[in-house]
């Protein structure tokens, strides 16, 4: 029920993922009529979605644990409990991000040794994958939460997106190991002791050069890197789309040019798209969370699912388990 689509392209997201993963079964989660009538909707009567009836919504404008107090039974907090009843092996919500994290650390708790939760999100700068952790989870950190982070992170790099090796770096003012504040220095000299491969101190604009696969900060900041990036990309789609339409009024004799620019733009657009990798894992909790984007049309629905699909099948927390363990103590 969460999103600003919703329910539609939460519903059409879902029949899309069902129609490519038989083996998968589905669960919606919300006002049991509206889902029945998007079901409808999109002429959907195969055998793996059903239905799970909740009456209550926690909204984007809800207090997320003040919604979970007063909403109970909402379709946040039912979803999570089917995770840690083992009624399902992933949860995922383009719905309140607070709301899910509230949840997802008061009912599954923390995996072992994992001290805070990390949102990581992967999008595209044009060369490969970047995963930013984290980006709104939590906004007050210390060094060894964001260790924790680049360990987290350099797994579901490494798993979930095929990078090898994932160079891992710090968000910071310069690139100068003496740059930073407290913060920054004192998780510098940590990344250092671990067996991670750190390239060290990374600014903004590296972000966007592939030459780091996992940028660490906190979730204030990585908030803010990632809204600013993507408010940059959309207003540079915008130009460019206009540009293209100027330049090929201006040249209506030549053939065909019309359909390569579109074929271009198309090209260049989905480059950076972040429907393609659906949502973002909420990482370190006990159990399998994906946060998908607010705006999540059919498609990053349909990714979101198959990421979460995915976690599990790699069973990404086992792992993040044993390696957070094996880390050298901090």
């Amino acid at each position: 029920m969460g999103g600003d689509l919703a329910p539609r392209e939460v519903v059409k997201g879902a029949v899309l993922a069902a129609a490519k993963m038989e083996n998968v079964l589905l669960h919606l989660v919300g006002r049991e009529e509206e889902v029945r009538r998007e079901l409808a909707a999109a002429e959907w009567n195969g055998p793996n979605i059903d239905v799970v009836a909740a009456d209550h919504v926690i909204t984007m404008s809800d207090s997320p644990v003040e919604a979970l107090t007063k909403k109970r039974g909402s379709s946040i907090e039912i979803s999570i409990r089917m995770v840690r009843e083992q009624k399902a092996a992933a949860m995922v919500s383009a719905g309140n991000t607070g709301a899910c994290v509230a949840a997802a650390s008061l009912l599954l708790g923390r995996l072992p040794a994992v001290k805070k939760a990390g949102i990581a999100v992967a999008f595209h700068t044009g060369h490969n994958p970047v995963v930013i952790i984290d980006v709104g989870a939590n906004v007050y950190c210390k060094p060894e939460h964001l260790i924790q982070y680049g360990l987290m992170a350099t797994i579901y790099a490494e798993e979930i997106l095929n990078v090898k090796s994932p160079r891992v770096g710090l968000l910071n003012v310069g690139e100068e190991d003496e740059k930073g504040h407290t913060l920054a220095k004192m998780t510098h000299s940590l990344f250092n002791e671990t067996r991670l491969n750190f390239i060290g101190n990374v600014e903004g604009a590296d972000l966007f050069k592939g030459n780091v696969d996992v940028v660490v900060c906190d979730g204030f900041v990585g908030n803010i890197v990632l809204k600013v990036s993507e408010g940059l990309a959309e207003r540079l789609f915008q130009l460019f789309a206009s540009l293209v339409k100027d330049g090929i009024k201006s040249m209506p004799n030549a053939p065909g040019i019309g359909e390569t620019f579109k074929r271009s733009f198309s090209a260049f657009e989905s480059r950076f798209d972040y429907s393609e990798y659906g949502g973002a894992p909420l990482l370190g909790v006990n159990g399998n969370v994906i946060i998908a984007h607010g705006r999540s049309d059919a498609k990053a629905v349909s990714n979101a699912v198959r990421c979460a699909e995915r976690m599990t099948a790699m069973d990404l927390n086992s792992r993040i388990t044993h390696e957070l363990q094996a880390l050298s103590k901090i």
